[in-house]
C-alpha cells in the first residue's frame, strides 16, 4: 500500500512541475513567420521564442532546393521585393559591425546562424538555437522586433561561416518576416 501511495504523489509531483515548465514556456515573448520564395510562394513557416539566454527557432519548411542552405537573421522586417532578390531586408543584424561568421575569431555577427540541411523532397524541420538575438531586446543581444523589424532569410548556397561578407552563401531564395506573437 504505501508503494502506491509514494507512485501516487511521486505521480503528482511530476505533474506539478510538467505543469509549471508548460506555464513558464508559454510566458516567453514568441514571434511568427512566414516564408516566401523568389517567386512569392509560400515555402513554409516557423514560431521564434524568446528564453532568457537566446532564441528559440522552430522551422517548417518545404519547397527549397535540396542540399545545406544557409539561413541568417537580415536587419529589416520585409519580403517586399522577391523579384529583386529580397535585398530590401538590408544586411545581417549587426549593429556591433563584427565579422561575419560563427567560426571566424572577429566574429560572429548577430545575424550569424547555422546551416540548414534541406532534404531530397525540399522540405526542413529544425530547431535553431542562437544566442545572439532577442526577439525584444536583451544585454548583449540586440532585438528583432524593434521599429523596422528583422527578417529570416535563406541562401541559394551554404555559409561556410568565416568568409566576408556572407561566407560564401549566394543569392538570397527565401525570405520571411518576423512578427511578434499577439
Amino acid at each position: 500500500m504505501k508503494q502506491h501511495f509514494l507512485i501516487a504523489v511521486l505521480m503528482v509531483c511530476i505533474w506539478m512541475v510538467l505543469g509549471a515548465t508548460h506555464v513558464e514556456a508559454n510566458e516567453h515573448p514568441r514571434a511568427t513567420i512566414g516564408f516566401i520564395d523568389r517567386d512569392g510562394h509560400d515555402v513554409g513557416a516557423g514560431v521564434l521564442i524568446d528564453g532568457p539566454h537566446g532564441v528559440l527557432i522552430d522551422l517548417d519548411l518545404h519547397g527549397l532546393p535540396p542540399g545545406r542552405r544557409a539561413i541568417h537573421v537580415h536587419a529589416i522586417g520585409t519580403c517586399d521585393d522577391p523579384d529583386e532578390g529580397f535585398v530590401a531586408s538590408g544586411g545581417h543584424l549587426n549593429p556591433e559591425g563584427r565579422k561575419h561568421g560563427l567560426m571566424n575569431p572577429e566574429g560572429p555577427d548577430n545575424g550569424d546562424l547555422p546551416n540548414l540541411i534541406v532534404r531530397e523532397d525540399g522540405t526542413v524541420q529544425v530547431e535553431l538555437f542562437t544566442q545572439l538575438v532577442s526577439l525584444q531586446g536583451a544585454p548583449g543581444r540586440p532585438a528583432m522586433l524593434d521599429y523596422d523589424g528583422a527578417a529570416l532569410v535563406i541562401h541559394a548556397q551554404r555559409d561556410d561561416h568565416y568568409s566576408q561578407p556572407i561566407g560564401g552563401a549566394g543569392p538570397r531564395i527565401a525570405c520571411g518576416v518576423i512578427h511578434a506573437d499577439e
